[in-house]
């Protein structure tokens, strides 16, 4: 079977530097792949590859068989839905002056998905798969905690219908307190949707609670 995502010998590089060198894996559908290692290993220099928020300098990205590096901007806006980011800044992610039922509309209104009453009710169903009182929608991010928010962020990433979420360091802005609860969160939609994860932390602790692999980085390569 055809991977989800497909990583190639990819390399990316800051002028002179290179953060990523020759890295390569897979991610399934439903699963899991954890990618951890400690700052300024590659992590996320992968993950904005990846999401083509950064070309890579060499290899390959490939996602359900299409080759993300190859693709001019107008294919590649008919691919970004099927594969969304969730950030590390649960605040810096939202607009904070929006309602949160307008940031969740955006991805429905820009794909042409937006319908009334159809719209709305699918803004109260996401708020709700994700834990949060459909009611929180009517608020601006700085009225809810960093937990509601990142469960906002999560919503907003589901409105596009993906297949495979890039969350880069998702719990790390956390208080420990909440973090089991976006973890179990997140065990919890790919149970129901069956969506890919590649899931990127410097938490051992998280990475194993939700991973069914973990490669580790060093120095832009996978060591392991």
């Amino acid at each position: 079977m055809t991977p989800l995502l497909d990583v190639r010998d990819l390399v990316v590089r800051y002028g002179a530097a290179t953060a990523v060198d020759g890295v390569s894996f897979q991610v399934r559908a439903g699963e899991t792949v954890g990618l951890v290692g400690p700052s300024g290993c590659g992590k996320s220099s992968t993950a904005a590859a990846v999401l083509r928020l950064r070309r890579p300098h060499a290899g390959e990205v490939r996602f359900d068989g299409l080759e993300l590096t190859a693709l001019s901007e107008r294919r590649l806006r008919a691919i970004r839905p099927r594969l969304q980011p969730v950030f590390q800044d649960p605040y810096g992610s939202l607009s904070p002056r929006r309602r949160i039922r307008a940031q969740i509309a955006e991805p429905l209104r820009v794909q042409g998905r937006w319908s009334r009453p159809a719209g709305p009710e699918r803004v109260a169903e996401l708020l709700d798969m994700v834990g949060l009182d459909p009611a929180l929608g009517e608020r601006l991010p700085h009225e809810l905690s960093g937990g509601q928010c990142q469960r906002a962020g999560i919503a907003r990433a589901l409105a596009s219908a993906p297949e495979l979420l890039v969350l880069d360091e998702p719990v790390s802005a956390l208080d420990p307190s909440l973090r089991a609860g976006v973890l179990n969160l997140l065990l919890d939609l790919q149970d129901r949707l069956g969506l890919g994860y590649l899931f990127i932390s410097h938490d051992m602790a998280a990475v194993r609670h939700l991973s069914d692999r973990v490669l580790t980085m060093r120095a832009g390569k996978i060591v392991t």
